[in-house]
């Protein structure tokens, strides 16, 4: 069903068409957080503290060279916005290879009823502008589960097994909208249609994994009674470049 605001914005089932422009929506969205991560990371005081060092250290190591001391500090925050990028970079890289494969979040969906894009009119063509998905999950009460293509929709969302209590909830693998789009509604609009198809399936709840240098996406979900659940710094990079980016992924829930 087509959705439209006061700006004109459409929203409508995810198409095979559609896969060029998402996986660019999905590039440029993980690309803009490297700077802001980059300078979070640089005013942690321990972070403040090694660059002091090691200024101090290239001053003296210089013979008293003041420019000694900004190439070690220089080198010093080259080696954090490296850290920052590979976490970025590594994370959409991983996505990107996933949406070339059969089993890719994006291939599940082309029947357009677990993830829509959004569209409007861009000097004077249509341009798709947004993006989310639902992905349904079964697995233990409270806790992660088995992923699968669920759009079954009129089941239980609990079931009793011999194993135990299962429950059926979903979950945001993907939310996007395009960076000029942005501060419009666009960004409730396509989180409110998540909401509005897990209720409609009986979900017991709808999680979505963010990103500490998320600060605009965090406080939309926020507004919207998602509640921190889990946080912790571990990434695919290496363990030395996750801790020295501070990264912390967030883990965001709400009841339905």
């Amino acid at each position: 069903m087509e959705m439209k605001n006061n700006f004109q914005f459409s929203i409508r089932g995810y198409e095979a068409s559609d896969r060029r422009d998402v996986l660019a929506l999905l590039a440029d969205g993980v690309q803009e957080h490297v700077y802001p991560a980059f300078f979070r990371t640089l005013a942690y005081p321990d972070h403040v503290g090694v660059a002091l060092s090691v200024c101090v250290a290239g001053y003296v190591l210089g013979g008293s060279s003041y420019f000694q001391a900004l190439l070690f500090g220089g080198a010093w925050a080259g080696l954090l916005y490296y850290c920052c990028h590979e976490v970025h970079q590594g994370y959409l890289q991983r996505r990107l290879a996933a949406a070339r494969g059969k089993a890719s979040f994006l291939d599940g969906f082309l029947d357009g009823s677990s993830l829509w894009v959004a569209e409007t009119e861009v000097g004077g063509r249509t341009r798709v502008v947004g993006a989310v998905a639902v992905q349904g999950v079964k697995g233990d009460a409270g806790g992660r589960g088995e992923r699968g293509e669920d759009r079954t929709g009129g089941e239980e969302e609990v079931e009793e097994e011999e194993e135990g209590v299962f429950e059926r909830y979903g979950e945001l693998p993907l939310m996007v909208v395009s960076y000029g789009r942005r501060r419009r509604g666009l960004g409730s609009l396509l989180a409110l249609k998540a909401l509005e198809t897990c209720k409609g399936r009986g979900y017991t709840r709808l999680v979505v994994d963010s990103s500490s240098p998320q600060a605009a996406a965090n406080a939309l979900y926020q507004k919207l009674g998602f509640v921190q659940t889990a946080s912790h710094c571990e990434s695919h990079a290496n363990r030395w470049i996750s801790m020295l980016a501070r990264v912390d992924v967030l883990t965001l829930e709400k009841l339905l």
